[in-house]
């Protein structure tokens, strides 16, 4: 009765099932992993959003596949207001997410059997993605020497015939890994000699932390063609506004014809509301009040991890650059998973393993820096004591 494309595993996974029987048996967990910044305490100006939300033109429905132009401007000035980049209308298409945007994409681009290339360590989600779309996913490894780099030989290595493109998360989702300018340019060249096209995943590209050259956008000028995602839900902290875009960029020839392509697929969807698209100029616009906020927090809780760092005998934190997550590198004695699970069992502390982000040996634990501090700040300090402990 089912696609066999549907075909996953149902059951919670084991670190699920015993952070659900500690909460159960009434404990309080503390989830260093929350990455909802509705949830983390932050302060919002309520009363501009909802009048932001509450226009008279929403009474009227004038569907445009790519958007309607008032939000798209407010977009171009995005890049053009804080990088300098100008970006036409036309090649900005608004989605109700970046998941939304990577179906157009690949709808776009592939035919079932098709491939992409993935970074790796990178978020899972691109797995079930592809996975719906009937593409296969093929990965590039990270590799880390005193901070993140594109493993250039292996990612040639794995381009085939049925390659479509190349998606890079710029920083990357959870190593905080920009992309810099000889990476970037190493990219669409080769994007270009194989025809490839370079999906750029930018929603934490805001959140810079290195204070160097590494936060330029991929929507600048290329010779490969280039589509670069971004949204609310990071930029502006508002994930339930469901409103996030894709811009085209490159040659003229491919930009118009991808174009072209993309607003039929837009228009068989046609999936947001009237009310968010109007309240877009006036979202982005405050959205330096809640990224003022983000990085005080991501900055405190880093201090705060490096100060119970210079005690622990056994942990180290790996080098990031931008976003919102931090790697703790811990001996592998022990499956990532199972220390996960000691962790909620011993000490009401909620973390990630590193195989939730395809690291592929034990000996990393995922830790969100935008939770409370002082949640933060306990959590660590119980995690911390755990492992050096032995566990």
């Amino acid at each position: 009765m089912f696609a066999k494309r549907t075909n996953w595993e149902m059951e919670p996974n084991r670190l699920t099932v015993a952070l659900y029987a500690q909460r159960a048996a009434g404990a309080t967990v503390l989830d260093l992993t929350e990455s909802n910044p509705t949830n983390c305490g932050f302060t919002y100006d309520t009363a501009a959003i909802l009048r932001a939300l509450c226009n008279e033109a929403a009474l009227t429905y004038h569907p445009d596949p790519r958007g309607l132009p008032i939000a798209r401007e407010a977009v171009a000035q995005y890049y053009f207001g804080g990088r300098e980049i100008k970006i036409a209308l036309d090649d900005i298409f608004l989605t109700a997410s970046t998941s939304e945007a990577y179906t157009y994409i690949l709808r776009l681009l592939c035919d079932p059997g098709d491939a992409i290339l993935i970074p790796t360590p990178g978020y899972p989600l691109f797995d079930y993605l592809a996975e719906i779309q009937d593409v296969a996913i093929a990965r590039y490894p990270l590799f880390y020497d005193h901070g993140w780099h594109i493993d250039f030989h292996a990612l040639e290595s794995a381009i085939t015939e049925r390659t479509r493109a190349i998606v890079v998360v710029h920083p990357n989702n959870p190593t905080g890994h920009y992309c810099h300018f000889a990476e970037m340019r190493r990219l669409r060249e080769i994007c270009a000699a194989r025809a490839l096209v370079l999906v750029v995943d930018e929603v934490f590209l805001d959140f810079e932390l290195g204070g160097d050259e590494s936060a330029h956008s991929f929507a600048r000028e290329s010779a490969a063609l280039t589509i670069t995602l971004s949204g609310l839900s990071k930029s502006c902290g508002l994930p339930q506004m469901k409103v996030a875009w894709l811009c085209v960029g490159g040659p003229e020839e491919l930009r118009r014809e991808a174009g072209a392509r993309l607003e039929i697929i837009a228009d068989t969807y046609l999936s947001l509301g009237t009310p968010v698209q109007l309240a877009v100029p006036a979202l982005l616009a405050a959205r330096g009040a809640f990224q003022a906020q983000v990085m005080a927090r991501v900055r405190n809780n880093l201090a705060e991890f490096d100060r119970q760092l210079v005690s622990a005998k056994t942990c180290s934190r790996l080098k990031i650059e931008g976003g919102w997550n931090a790697v703790l590198q811990v001996p592998a004695t022990i499956s990532d998973e199972d220390r996960a699970l000691a962790l909620v069992a011993k000490k009401a502390v909620y973390v990630h393993p590193g195989h939730f982000y395809d690291f592929q040996r034990d000996g990393h634990l995922v830790l969100s820096l935008i939770v409370p501090e002082q949640d933060f700040r306990t959590g660590l300090a119980r995690l911390l004591a755990l492992v050096d402990g032995g566990i």
